[in-house]
């Protein structure tokens, strides 16, 4: 009996055959769409799929468009079903991952516009998909398609690239086992997704006080005090470190940049649990005041931005235990001025739809948004007592931990499905 040679590393134990080596163009082409006029959208109808509603392994459904439903016989070739797959054929890859989504039940008897391509093949199709999710194979087609600007996804680019694939009950058995890993992922991202809603709801009605907490032996906590953000808190000077003076590995004294309050650091954050990194042994802190290092309680502020989603983004220092941090480059550092606040509450407050709008409001440029000290300052608030506030804090730092637990198992689920498809495919 021949050895196999071309086999996976994991694979289910009825199968000993090898995997045949092949190429793209053996697996699956791509069917591209019709150049529908934009004078053809209507208010309602069939659904039309465009290259911005399709993301990274799923539909886009928070802008959709219609085209008229006497459409779907005059063009009943570009028709999408149930179980299709189709692929952003401009820029279609980003961060390293494919823009392709199937069509489902929402979207079902849609219509494929251009520049969107359907997925055809008479291999399983659920396994050219989970395919199509291997980081190799995603590099290898980024590289075919990174001469064109912008990058652009066509047969022509990348039918030479070698893939290897098994017999079709195997693709079945594969498929069918990474699908249930999928619906896992996705039903615990349902799952963040309502408590994400669940507390934007619940914090809208604290913080307009439609609902309010009692004190332990049930009675009504004060009204709340009418007050300004410069009246709470008094902005810290912060460093203009660039990330070229920051490392992960080693240093005294650590610090926060704008980039990782955008991208990575928590609203209440734990030193313990946020990677942070030094600065440079070599750069000259002697005329850092020591008032600039961090204290729990402090909130940083993302001063700048390109998009209003992110500007004000802040962090909360909760916990620094005695480390040496500072913040740095966009960056605004406020400090409680009084004890009328305790730790913890600020960063919710900083994350309510209030605050938010204020912070919009206030912002200003064109390319990039940026808010002043001033401005910021001049933003009026109400204020809970203490005892309400540790009230608020804790509910709503409760809601957190049971997003952050769900976080954590979507984490562990999508790292476990990263290393089986390095093991299950060849």
């Amino acid at each position: 009996m021949k050895e196999a040679t071309n086999i996976p590393e994991l694979r289910f134990s009825e199968f000993v055959d090898d995997w045949q080596k092949t190429t793209i163009k053996n697996v699956f082409n791509i069917f591209n769409g019709y150049a529908f006029k934009s004078s053809d959208g209507a208010d309602d109808g069939c659904r039309w799929i465009k290259i911005a509603d399709v993301g990274i392994n799923r539909i886009n459904n928070e802008t959709k468009s219609f085209l008229p439903q006497h459409f779907l016989p005059k063009h009943k070739k570009f028709l999408l079903k149930d179980g299709d797959y189709v692929v952003a054929l401009t820029r279609p890859i980003l961060g390293g991952k494919l823009k392709i989504a199937r069509i489902d039940g929402e979207t079902n008897d849609s219509l494929l516009n251009q520049r969107v391509g359907k997925l055809i093949t008479k291999n399983n199709i659920e396994f050219v998909y989970q395919t199509l999710q291997q980081r190799v194979l995603i590099a290898k087609i980024e590289n075919r398609i990174a001469g064109s600007d912008p990058p652009n996804l066509s047969p022509y680019e990348i039918n030479s690239i070698k893939v290897s694939v098994p017999s079709l009950p195997e693709q079945t058995k594969i498929a069918d086992f990474l699908t249930t890993v999928d619906k896992r992922i996705y039903l615990l991202t349902q799952q963040k997704e309502k408590l994400e809603q669940y507390k934007k709801g619940v914090m809208q009605q604290i913080f307009n006080q439609q609902i309010r907490f009692k004190d332990n032996d049930g009675n009504n906590f004060p009204d709340w005090e009418e007050t300004t953000f410069g009246l709470l808190y008094k902005f810290i000077s912060t460093n203009s470190l660039s990330r070229d003076k920051l490392n992960y590995q080693n240093g005294d004294v650590q610090n926060i940049h704008y980039g990782d309050i955008h991208t990575k650091f928590r609203s209440h954050f734990n030193i313990n649990t946020e990677d942070v990194p030094y600065i440079n042994i070599d750069v000259n802190l002697k005329n850092i005041k020591d008032e600039a290092y961090l204290k729990e309680g402090d909130l940083v502020i993302a001063d700048a931005s390109e998009d209003y989603a992110d500007i004000g983004k802040t962090i909360e220092i909760c916990r620094i235990n005695n480390k040496k941090v500072l913040a740095g480059l966009h960056t605004l550092v406020a400090r409680k001025r009084k004890e009328k606040l305790i730790v913890g509450f600020g960063g919710h407050l900083m994350k309510t739809w209030q605050m938010r709008l204020e912070i919009m409001r206030i912002a200003q440029g064109t390319k990039v948004l940026s808010i002043s000290t001033k401005r910021l300052g001049d933003i009026s608030l109400k204020l809970p007592s203490k005892e309400e506030q540790q009230k608020i804090a804790s509910f709503l730092s409760a809601i957190n931990k049971k997003i952050e637990l769900v976080s954590q198992q979507i984490d562990y689920t999508t790292t476990w499905k990263k290393g089986l498809l390095q093991k299950m495919f060849v």
